[in-house]
């Protein structure tokens, strides 16, 4: 019976597990890797390699963990017409090569087209990045809209 009741739970969990529907072409080397996904929820984990390095003591670059905490935001609002609108960031510890980042994305308003994602990120115990990006679903592809001046 308890078997059973495990069996259920994992085939719960499994449901309520999101597939990646969008930057499915995005390079996760240099963008991180997600490893959860759940409506509204992403955790994505980035490890720091040498070619993010600016200096000969390892130190990475903000540009990478600021490009992973903004896939992380993407991908906890998971729509394959999401685009950044804006964000609000701290960098709040150095970050050098050989560490990873888990960074923890949560979205709000869901039912709407504009979005504020809360991306918190950690190198073990320490919180190196936390921001608040602003996400918009758009109708079509941006690529694909007609701007007019």
């Amino acid at each position: 019976m308890a078997k059973e009741k495990e069996k259920e739970k994992a085939i719960d969990a499994q449901l309520e597990r999101e597939i990646l529907k969008t930057h499915l072409a995005i390079d996760k080397t240099f963008s991180g890797e997600v490893i959860g996904l759940e409506k509204g929820k992403c955790t994505l984990t980035l490890v720091t390699t040498k070619e993010m390095k600016v200096d000969d003591l390892g130190l990475v670059h903000g540009g990478f963990t600021f490009g992973a905490a903004d896939f992380a935001a993407m991908a906890a609002v998971n729509d394959p017409n999401v685009v950044l609108a804006e964000a609000s960031v701290k960098f709040l510890a150095p970050v050098e090569i050989g560490k990873t980042i888990t960074f923890e994305a949560v979205a709000n308003h869901l039912s709407t087209r504009t979005r504020d994602v809360k991306v918190v990120g950690m190198m073990g115990e320490i919180k190196v990045f936390e921001g608040v990006f602003k996400a918009v679903v758009l109708d079509k592809h941006p690529l694909r809209l007609k701007l007019t001046d």
